[in-house]
């Protein structure tokens, strides 16, 4: 039995302006009341521009809600145009910071080197990086999507201490079930959620790979997050498009109820 409390991230990509934002998360902290904080946390990311906006609406109205930025900079500061560093989200009050999405990867080419610096630059700045990992639809075909995750997952921890491996989330996301209404079966989220914990073992031990939570992402829906929570292996769920809608967030956030 998992003492692991699951994770529902809403990510919102480059949606919502901060009066859109403001609302969203407003009405999420209503549909929210229903929900048992202390057995499910809800967390959203928002575009840079939206986090102060959200920082106040969850202090004001004390929402059972967590929010963070979906990319960082590798660099603490200095000449880096467009980029924003650790210190200024952990000055917003942001707890996560995802890290290595697919679209950063695919539209931005970060390589496995960029992700490592970004997950230890969230690290020093006292965020909790959601690292993201993921297959294209070749390597599944091909048979090869655990161990090409696993690479992922590799050179992202390269270097971190087991004390910042036993905080880190995973997020799961095959790219090809990302934004497509495809979705992995269970038993697929669950092979490669249980490979990623296994991997995890293996580098810095059990106490670690039972502390980290790893989640699937792509085109998780209120229909679905059920059947998916049952696997042993998948604590969580990282949420695109249905995160833009409260209710329907509210519903994967509250799958236990």
């Amino acid at each position: 039995m998992t003492t692991r409390t699951p994770l529902m991230a809403g990510n919102w990509k480059m949606n919502l302006d901060w009066k859109q934002g403001l609302a969203l998360v407003e009405e999420l902290g209503e549909q929210l009341q229903g929900v048992d904080a202390g057995k499910v946390e809800t967390v959203v990311l928002p575009p840079f521009v939206d986090l102060r906006t959200v920082q106040v609406a969850v202090d004001a109205g004390k929402l059972p809600i967590a929010y963070g930025a979906q990319d960082i900079s590798a660099h603490e500061s200095g000449a880096y145009t467009g980029e924003v560093s650790g210190a200024m989200l952990s000055a917003l009050g942001c707890t996560y910071a995802a890290v290595g999405h697919s679209e950063r990867r695919q539209y931005h080419g970060e390589t496995e080197q960029v992700t490592n610096a970004k997950v230890k630059a969230a690290f020093a700045a006292g965020l909790v990086p959601i690292l993201c990992v993921g297959e294209p639809l070749e390597e599944r075909k091909a048979g090869k999507h655990v161990e090409y995750t696993l690479a992922q997952l590799e050179g992202g921890i390269e270097g971190i201490s087991a004390e910042q491996a036993a905080k880190i989330v995973i997020a799961y996301e095959p790219v090809w079930a990302i934004g497509t209404g495809e979705v992995a079966t269970p038993d697929d989220a669950q092979e490669v959620c249980a490979a990623i914990r296994e991997a995890l073992r293996a580098m810095h031990g059990d106490a670690v790979a039972d502390a980290v939570r790893v989640l699937y992402g792509g085109s998780v829906k209120s229909s679905n997050v059920g059947e998916l929570m049952q696997r042993a292996d998948v604590d969580g769920a990282l949420v695109g498009g249905a995160s833009l809608k409260a209710e329907e967030f509210a519903k994967i956030a509250g799958f236990q109820g």
